[in-house]
């Protein structure tokens, strides 16, 4: 192709020496109208070459040696950094500052420090430059740096400072330009890859979403005490705070996006690629080589050579990509973004054609929509808006709301909400913004308190409200709002920096790797409040004889942590087990899990024991004990498990200590082993052979002999159930809490996948469709024998009621008690024993069918009468 046609320019800044001869036409050039200055004597110098040339310097060195000057940044950050330096050189009152949010304007300014966006291009100056101007390039921004290439100029100097790889559209773009190649200060080389843990201090790692940067800070955070993070929805005051951290020393690490790409100076050794492939706003792709090469780039300042490579989860990258990086040859840029500087202001669909026009060059490629020419497309479409959009005037106005930022990108149609109802106010008769409704607006803002991601949030939104602010003519006291909306990004940027730190930087972790280093002394105590500190720094808290490590110490700190902290814990332990001897019972807890707890903090867990009444108590594990001092404890919390049992389950206890000689104390020994009910099928030799004296002696102490089971109602009660539950759930290693039935309930329905035994360790019999419990099971066999003796037995609510049966439910509830149903000549069902259910039964226990006082054998007697 052959090189295109240099383009004239519109020299908006200094068009000429003072005195100089200027005539200005506007010839037309592929159809458009280009401003065109005809005698400029401004030098032009385009400084090349990769990052770490001192090319910014070089510039700042010419602006200062000017009366006056001007330079741009691609960056807010970029350009309040370089304000500070300049004003450091050449005093407050001769420096400005003027970006989208943030304006200083001294009286006496000579120099102007701005984002390029913000640059006043109707200023004469006699030096100005511009930054990165390979970011004519950018698909968002290019056609901003563009514009400034072709228009913006110094009166006597004019410099660009960026990549090779814009050279040769410069030579065809700007034929005057004369080219200054700066070689790099250091060197640059790969070093591979390696693990996140074992990335050398003083690097810094690179992702490109604010997901993967807080996933890393954390990890680096746990195994290296912290790191700095920076985003590029940052504000300076927070980022100069996390840059501040770093470069002190305070951290090792630095983890942040692309955004420490542009120019951001900091002292970093190593940099790491997280990721080889970012969403550039369409889909995701791999990085260029020019991408990797620029925020590789930041490695390594002045002399001091850098290396780069990536994580262990990114891969090695490439090596044709590293050979370019490493000898910095890249690809030329092909075209620069464009878009018409010569709008039509007479109606909106004017203006909106215009933004559309095509390039006048094959070097130039129009812009994709960017946000001001989206926002105008959809505000053109509202009937109230095009109503007062009529004029010059009104239509550059709407085209000023247009550009207000979305700092926020995320609520695009939140925001041209906002410049639709900006527009409607400043274009009514007042012509400014209603004070209130602003107030309002900002007063949402003003509040510290949320996460990191909602920080940002409020940073970003408060942003565009400085910007508004510094519309002088849109608001009522400009000044106020600005030192408003100024003042809340402050402390929600002061706020920010304590979020980001609180998550991201452990000094505890920090102080002890030097200190497991052999780098500091550490001095362990334990406060009043049981905190444990080394050197100040909280490392855990004792609860009970446990220490408890604060989150995220674990492994290699932790066992630093221990070895510190040694001689404190011990010193806590002793004194803790004293207290734990002279302690009262209610000290003591034992919760349904079974662990044993004292003073609120669990120390110790049930487990299997020489019998279900007498468990085992096992010791959680302890940093603070040592043998002596654990046997001591177990000996403390055996008497408090012992004298507990009995607290629950009184009337084991009495019958333990009441224990009757011969075949009584026998049913007595099985009731207390078994925790209160014992099948009659084992006994029932030893119940023929008691005395009533015995029976006595039963009687008083609650126990009921009941026609399958001995047991004591007494422990069916719902707190001694749910104890017996926990403790034969101990005895037989299920697991814990043990399930019980729900308080108030004398049945409940038979799960077909639950072993009988579990319903019978609470008391509850299956008997049919329901487990029913013991006491309530015997009562209603009395109700069914009683109704036997005297007629005949229909199945009727009055039983139901008794064990809570389902009416529905009660006929097979009654065929699993042994009755078997007949039908008379009128229909009618009644129940009879089933005499194959007896002779079941008598086989099962002959013994019970020869006792006197066994009801069942009685019934069955009945039965048996009756045929």
């Amino acid at each position: 192709m052959a090189p295109s046609p240099a383009l004239p320019r519109t020299d908006m800044v200094g068009v000429a020496r003072p005195g100089a001869s200027v005539t200005l036409a506007e010839p037309r050039v592929n159809g458009q109208m280009w401003r065109m200055t005809l005698a400029d004597q401004s030098r032009f110098t385009a400084v090349l070459g990769p990052t770490n040339t001192g090319k910014t310097h070089l510039a700042i060195e010419r602006m200062l040696g000017h009366a006056s000057g001007m330079i741009g940044f691609p960056l807010r950050l970029l350009a309040r950094e370089n304000y500070d330096r300049i004003v450091a050189a050449k005093g407050r009152d001769r420096v400005a500052l003027i970006t989208g949010e943030e304006r200083i304007l001294p009286q006496r300014a000579s120099w102007f420090v701005c984002t390029v966006e913000s640059m006043p291009l109707d200023r004469p100056v006699a030096f100005l430059a511009i930054d990165e101007i390979q970011l004519c390039a950018d698909p968002e921004r290019g056609h901003i740096f563009t514009h400034r290439l072709l228009h913006a100029r110094g009166l006597h100097e004019t410099m660009v400072m960026g990549a090779e790889t814009i050279r040769p559209l410069i030579r065809r773009l700007v034929p005057e330009a004369s080219f200054v190649t700066r070689p790099r200060l250091s060197e640059l080389r790969y070093a591979g890859a390696k693990k996140l843990t074992r990335m050398p201090a003083r690097s810094a790692i690179v992702a490109f979403s604010a997901a993967d940067v807080y996933q890393i800070a954390e990890l680096i955070r746990r195994q290296r005490g912290g790191t700095a993070v920076v985003l590029g929805a940052l504000s300076p005051r927070t980022r100069n705070a996390q840059m501040a951290m770093y470069q002190s020393g305070e951290v090792d690490y630095l983890v942040a996006t692309d955004a420490i790409g542009m120019g951001l100076n900091m002292d970093v050794d190593h940099v790491a690629f997280a990721r080889l492939v970012k969403f550039d706003g369409n889909r995701p792709r791999s990085l260029h080589a020019t991408e990797i090469a620029q925020i590789a780039g930041r490695a390594g300042r002045h002399t001091h050579h850098g290396t780069f490579g990536t994580t262990d989860e990114a891969g090695p990258i490439d090596p044709e990509i590293v050979d370019r990086v490493e000898n910095h040859n890249f690809e030329a840029l092909r075209s620069l973004r464009w878009r018409n500087p010569a709008l039509d202001f007479r109606t909106p669909q004017g203006l909106l054609r215009s933004l559309e026009a095509p390039p006048p060059s094959e070097d130039l490629r129009r812009t994709g929509d960017a946000d001001d020419h989206q926002s105008l497309a959809t505000l053109i479409r509202d009937e109230a808006i095009m109503a007062v959009a009529k004029g010059r005037a009104a239509v550059s106005l709407l085209w000023d709301v247009c550009q207000i930022p979305d700092f926020r990108k995320v609520l695009t149609d939140a925001h041209v909400r906002l410049q639709a109802q900006i527009f409607r106010q400043l274009a009514a008769p007042a012509g400014r913004l209603d004070t209130q409704w602003v107030a309002d607006h900002v007063a949402r803002l003003d509040r510290t308190d949320g996460d990191i991601d909602t920080l940002v949030g409020r940073i970003a939104h408060v942003r565009t409200w400085t910007y508004i602010s510094h519309r002088a003519d849109w608001v009522e006291d400009p000044a106020h709002w600005q030192e408003r909306t100024r003042a809340i990004e402050d402390a929600l940027s002061d706020a920010l920096h304590e979020r980001l730190t609180q998550r991201f930087v452990d000094r505890r972790t920090t102080l002890l790797r030097r200190s497991r280093d052999g780098e500091d002394a550490a001095i362990a105590v334990v406060t009043a409040s049981d905190t444990v500190l080394i050197d100040g720094e909280p490392v855990g808290r004792i609860a009970g004889f446990r220490f408890e490590p604060i989150a995220g110490l674990a492994g290699p700190e932790l066992k630093t942590v221990l070895g510190l902290a040694r001689k404190a814990l011990a010193e806590a332990g002793s004194a803790r087990v004293q207290r734990a001897e002279a302690a009262a019972d209610d000290a003591f807890t034992l919760e349904p899990d079974g662990t044993v707890a004292w003073e609120g903090a669990a120390i110790a867990r049930l487990a299997s024991g020489p019998t279900a009444l007498r468990p085992a108590v096992r010791l959680l594990p302890s940093e603070l004990l040592d043998r002596g001092q654990r046997d001591r404890l177990l000996v403390r919390l055996a008497a408090f498990l012992a004298a507990h049992t009995d607290r629950q389950l009184p009337a084991l206890a009495r019958l333990r200590d009441e224990t009757p000689k011969g075949p009584a104390g026998g049913i007595a020994f099985r009731l207390v082993e078994a925790l209160g009910i014992v099948p009659r099928a084992g006994v029932d030799e030893m119940v023929v052979s008691l005395s009533a004296e015995d029976r006595r002696t039963f009687t008083e102490a609650g126990v009921r002999f009941g026609r399958d089971r001995i047991y004591l109602p007494a422990l069916l009660r719902p707190r001694p159930l749910a104890f017996r539950a926990l403790l034969l759930a101990v005895a037989r290693g299920a697991g814990l809490p043990a399930p019980t039935p729900p308080p108030a309930a004398v049945s409940i329905p038979l799960a077909p996948s639950s072993p009988r035994e579990a319903y019978e360790a609470w008391g509850f019999i299956p008997a049919g469709p329901l487990a029913i419990r013991l006491d309530r099971l015997e009562a209603l066999r009395d109700a069914v024998e009683a109704r036997l003796r005297v007629g005949t037995l229909a199945a009727d609510p009055t039983l139901a009621r008794m064990v809570g049966c389902p009416l529905p439910l009660l006929p097979e509830l009654l065929s699993a008690l042994g009755l078997k149903p007949r039908e008379d000549e009128e229909g009618r069902v009644t129940y009879l024993p089933d005499p194959r259910a007896r002779r079941r039964r008598g086989r099962m226990r002959p013994a019970a069918a020869r006792d006197p006082d066994n009801p069942f054998a009685k019934l069955a007697a009945l039965a048996a009468a009756r045929g």
